[in-house]
């Protein structure tokens, strides 16, 4: 183990070399994750806008995601084909995407066409395709989304969940929106979302590739320059529902589909966070090592796959799972879950469960290492968990020295997972 550990550390030092600087423009500090990479002759970017995802989207959800969308139909002078066209002519990767919290502008290409892609994205700041065509446009593509999702059950099942878990709060809310709520967003709304939150007091770049540092400076200065300081205001926390609720939506379906959720009491800057990963490796995210595959599908044949796992953001924390089944054994297979969950959270994890999650995350580690939008990412990571960046080294040794009496201490004092409330989707 500690030769394995010892091959990870020398590998990681070689390739884990990100920088975090602060550019000074006009009174803002746009933090900025910068790491050379002389490898291929690429440079990638991300441009970051805290607390501008579907977090925001206040009484209108999809507004973030739809407002994204609306970025990638590019200038108003070029228009989308054009715009479109002029990236394609230069293998330009460009596009906008949202998550929860964050919403992020994506940049590659090769060395030599880089400044062309950066001034080419700094016109959208100036000029975006807000328009009423592309609006429609968006829209329609939007509304076809949807209209597909009526029939994945496993969506279905996901966002009813989040009703349970987070009623009362954005998060209960689809981030794609409804049929209703995406009709209703006009061309203002999108307007006024992009004017609050493309703002330089919510950026952070990362930065990285075939450039020097000063190199990496001046593209972000002249990308950012455009856009107007902006406020960020604190994320609100809000934690998952412990009623034990269940509910269940019947479709014409022939298999049941059971996800289930739960308070899960951990921060993103919680010391504890590497326990937790040895912990949910061993009950559910293991694959076919893990207690509910082993329990659910390799001795009772109840499901192909089932899976458990925790999410922890800035904005909230749970514990999650799910699994397909017959629909003659819901009952059962729901009733199980519990047990596992229950029976793991007093009995804790084996020595040799504990030596298997060890061996696969040490090992495994360098795969998620090798290019470097993976290090980059990894990097924005602990900067946004308010880490140091290089913590993830740190946290591989914490985990190489973690003892059986550790990790059942930490799951013992975690009973809030056992309380389940269930999304179903059933015949």
């Amino acid at each position: 183990m500690r030769t394995i550990f010892g091959l990870l550390l020398l590998i990681q030092g070689v390739l884990m070399s990100a920088q975090l600087h602060f550019l000074d423009m006009n009174g803002t500090k746009v933090p900025m994750i910068y790491e050379k990479d002389t490898t291929l002759p690429i440079v990638s970017m991300q441009v970051v806008f805290q607390k501008s995802g579907s977090i925001e989207d206040g009484d209108l959800p999809g507004l973030a995601k739809m407002s994204a969308r609306m970025l990638n139909q590019g200038t108003k002078s070029l228009g989308n084909v054009g715009f479109a066209q002029k990236l394609e002519d230069k293998a330009i990767r460009f596009g906008v995407h949202t998550g929860t919290e964050t919403m992020v502008m994506e940049l590659s290409s090769l060395k030599e066409q880089f400044g062309y892609g950066v001034e080419l994205v700094s016109k959208l700041f100036v000029e975006p395709n807000l328009t009423p065509e592309a609006l429609q446009k968006v829209k329609t593509n939007t509304l076809g989304y949807l209209a597909r999702k009526k029939d994945d059950y496993d969506y279905i099942a996901s966002v009813n969940l989040k009703k349970l878990l987070f009623a009362g709060t954005p998060l209960q809310n689809p981030s794609d929106g409804t049929e209703e709520s995406i009709q209703k967003i006009t061309l203002e709304d999108i307007e006024r979302f992009l004017a609050k939150h493309l703002v330089r007091a919510r950026a952070v770049v990362v930065i990285g590739g075939d450039l020097e540092l000063s190199e990496a400076k001046k593209i972000v200065t002249q990308l950012l320059q455009p856009l107007p300081k902006g406020d960020l205001e604190p994320l609100p926390f809000y934690e998952a529902s412990d009623k034990q609720q269940t509910k269940i939506q019947k479709e014409d379906t022939q298999q049941a589909y059971i996800y289930f959720g739960s308070p899960y009491h951990e921060r993103i800057d919680s010391d504890d966070l590497y326990l937790g990963k040895v912990a949910m490796f061993i009950l559910g995210s293991g694959g076919f090592g893990s207690r509910l595959m082993e329990e659910i599908r390799v001795k009772r044949g109840l499901a192909y796959s089932a899976y458990a796992f925790s999410r922890v953001n800035k904005s909230h924390s749970y514990f999650t799972g799910y699994l397909q089944t017959k629909i003659e054994s819901q009952e059962e297979a729901k009733k199980l879950v519990a047990q596992v969950i229950e029976e793991f959270v007093k009995n804790g994890a084996t020595q040799k469960e504990l030596e298997s999650a060890k061996k696969f995350i040490l090992g495994s580690e360098p795969l998620r290492n090798e290019t470097l939008p993976q290090r980059l990412g990894r990097a924005f990571n602990e900067f946004y968990a308010g880490r140091p960046l290089g913590y993830s080294k740190k946290e591989l040794e914490l985990i190489s020295k973690v003892t059986l009496e550790q990790l059942n201490d930490f799951i013992k004092s975690h009973p809030e997972i056992v309380k389940l409330s269930y999304s179903i989707v059933t015949k």
